[in-house]
């Protein structure tokens, strides 16, 4: 500090359970737990430092002996604890909107992969105008060694960038679950915290803990429920929480008593990836969740797609679909005050690249009575609107929701059974392909409308409308042909 400059009142510091604020001279003051984290919470029109990777500097790690000699390393020794720990915060403008990034499972092995994510996604992201990125957990495929080159390539996005720690970014060499995220901590800092950005509040936690025969679980621990209910203690009511964690929260043993948290706020969301699909769930009191409105909970698209797998493009990049028939990418997230919308983006498509309509190219006249019309609208949920007309007809034809598997993405499963064909060049179809392709699953986001049966032979353009929760509309056009 200069000698001219003052703390600042009233701001949140934590050890990752109590939460306290800083009197009017700046001074805090919080029970020391032995290797953990010490984090200043940024609050509104604030922002902290950045490295040079853009990661936000606003924690120390108390860790005197640092952690066990490993092969990858996990936290250096941090000695004795310094005579004061300041947390330089600089004013900065925060409109009431905003947009941040959103990825979840970049999830790269081996530097090739961090290869397809910069140039599958980081290249277009560049210079984006939103105020932060976030990345919802496994940033690698258990090689926590590649957190340096995929925050290196990250970081040409421009903006600061958060972490979430997922199932895959552990340190295997580590076996005592709170440790199991040390080599994250080294990286990327505390793995449950919080910061606050105009008129919301996002809240990340860690929710993969690993159990003692190394398997891992979704859930919360008292000490994160206890630092979750000291932060929203001093939140003012009328600011969006946001929960960020990997797993769904669907899945996450204690989300109860996280409800029981923030249920009674009128401005609630959460996100997360893990399931290599994109898929909006509204919960309720079925799934716990005693509020006065449903839930919003929504998986994110995966950068990886289904794991950086399937045939390669004319660049060397897989296509990656995801197993719900949508394309790999990532979502911007607007916020307007306690408002907010999601825009899927597929990745290196187009903007408006947000269905695929599937309808075969040559139709017989007397078939049509049996001819099915599917839409794979990619970043729909069951309040969204999508309707359907035929190139010189008026009406719109209202599509009916019902979720399936995609057909298109159960055809390139199909070639699975092909994985053992040695290919004439002696490399087999596998290492052409990227990886062999886990199943397909039922997406929840198809529509289904049966054809008209009155048309004549022809060449025509089927149109199809969408309009999703938040009023954003797109459309989607297909020529076919009756014979």
């Amino acid at each position: 500090m200069d000698n001219s400059e003052k703390g600042l009142a009233k701001i949140k510091v934590s050890n990752g359970e109590q939460v306290v604020f800083t009197n009017d001279d700046g001074y805090w003051e919080l029970p020391l737990i032995v290797e953990n984290a010490i984090f200043v919470i940024k609050p509104s029109g604030y922002k902290t430092g950045l490295s040079e990777y853009h990661l936000p500097q606003y924690y120390y790690l108390h860790y005197p002996e640092g952690s066990p000699t490993l092969n990858i390393p996990g936290i250096p020794p941090s000695g004795p604890l310094p005579s004061y720990i300041n947390f330089p915060l600089y004013k900065q403008d925060e409109p009431d909107k905003f947009s941040m990034l959103l990825f979840a499972d970049t999830q790269a092995r081996g530097i090739k992969e961090v290869n397809y994510i910069s140039h599958d996604i980081i290249e277009e992201c560049i210079g984006s105008e939103a105020a932060f990125g976030i990345t919802l957990g496994d940033i690698v495929a258990d090689d926590p060694a590649l957190f340096k080159e995929i925050s290196e390539s990250t970081a040409q996005i421009g903006i600061p960038w958060f972490y979430v720690f997922g199932n895959h970014d552990h340190n295997r060499d580590l076996t005592n679950d709170q440790q199991r995220d040390d080599t994250f901590k080294r990286f990327f800092g505390p793995s449950t915290y919080a910061f606050e950005y105009a008129q919301v509040s996002f809240i990340v936690i860690r929710d993969i803990h690993y159990e003692p025969n190394g398997k891992y679980v979704s859930s919360y621990t008292e000490q994160q429920l206890s630092f979750v209910s000291n932060y929203l203690k001093g939140l003012p009511i009328d600011k969006r929480v946001v929960i960020l964690q990997h797993a769904p929260i669907t899945r996450t043993i204690g989300r109860e008593s996280l409800f029981r948290l923030i249920e009674h706020r009128p401005y609630t969301l959460s996100f997360s990836g893990h399931t290599h699909t994109l898929n909006h769930v509204f919960l309720n009191q079925e799934n716990g969740w005693n509020g006065d409105s449903p839930h919003h909970h929504f998986i994110n698209a995966t950068v990886s797609g289904s794991w950086w797998v399937g045939l390669k493009d004319e660049t060397g990049i897989p296509h990656a679909t995801m197993n719900d028939g949508a394309p790999n990418g990532y979502s911007i997230v607007n916020f307007d005050k306690s408002d907010y919308s999601i825009r899927f983006k597929a990745a290196r498509r187009p903007a408006n690249y947000q269905m695929n309509i599937h309808l075969q190219d040559d139709i017989l006249a007397d078939s049509l009575l049996n001819t099915q019309v599917l839409v794979n609208v990619f970043a729909g949920s069951e309040r969204s609107i999508v309707k359907m007309r035929i190139s010189g007809f008026s009406e719109w034809i209202p599509m009916e929701y019902a979720p399936q598997v995609d057909p298109l993405n159960q055809w390139m499963h199909s070639l699975s059974p092909f994985l053992d064909l040695k290919l004439s060049n002696g490399k087999n179809t596998e290492e052409a392909l990227g990886w062999k392709m886990d199943p397909a699953r039922r997406s929840t986001h198809i529509w289904a409308a049966k054809m008209p049966s009155n048309l004549l032979p022809g060449t025509y353009h089927l149109e199809v409308h969408s309009k999703d929760m938040f009023g954003q509309e797109d459309i989607g056009k297909r020529v076919f042909r009756i014979r």
